[in-house]
Parts: C-alpha cells; structure tokens; sequence
C-alpha cells in the first residue's frame, strides 16, 4: 500500500484497537469478577492492549499479522494486560486480588 492509503487506513485501524480494547476490558470485568464499573474496566482494557503488547514484545512471542488470528491474539493479550491492571489496582487498594 503507497503512503496515501496508508494514511486512511489508519483511523480505521484505530477503531479496531478501540474495539478489541474494549472487548478485552469486558472479558476481564467478567473474569475478575470485577466490582469496579464496566466503564472503568473497559478503559482498563484499552489499556491493557498497550500492557500486554508490551510485554509480548519483551518475551519476543510471535504475533501474527492481520486477519482473524491477529484479531484473536490481540485480544487474548490485551485481556491479559487488562486482567494484570485489574490485579494490580486491587492489590494497590488492598481488595482481594482474585
């Protein structure tokens, strides 16, 4: 793809990290039987996606590119980071961790 398409595929793009963040967020609200508000867990899983990519990126696992199980690997890894967000603020706050 040249630089033009590119540049409109990246709000797209966007809007699926948004998403799967999203969706992760959901995910780790469900398994942490999370006592916070959904909304609040959400944004933990947009956040979460950057935790979890990250680390991923550390241990230097394969992530493969595009497709369905792009879509699906990062989501497990975004929920991961989320759950490891939620864990960590309930150990912050003194709450029971699982």
């Amino acid at each position: 793809m040249d630089f033009i398409g590119d540049l409109l595929a990246a709000p797209f793009i966007c809007i699926g990290w948004l998403i799967v963040g999203a969706l992760a967020g959901t995910l780790a609200h469900s398994i942490m039987k999370s006592e916070a508000a959904l909304i609040g867990d959400i944004i933990l899983g947009l956040v979460g996606a950057v935790v979890g990519g990250f680390l991923v990126s550390l241990l230097g696992l394969y992530r493969p590119e595009g497709g369905i199980s792009g879509v699906i690997a990062s989501l497990v890894v975004a929920t991961i980071g989320a759950i490891i967000l939620i864990a960590i603020g309930r150990l912050l706050t003194g709450k029971k961790v699982v």
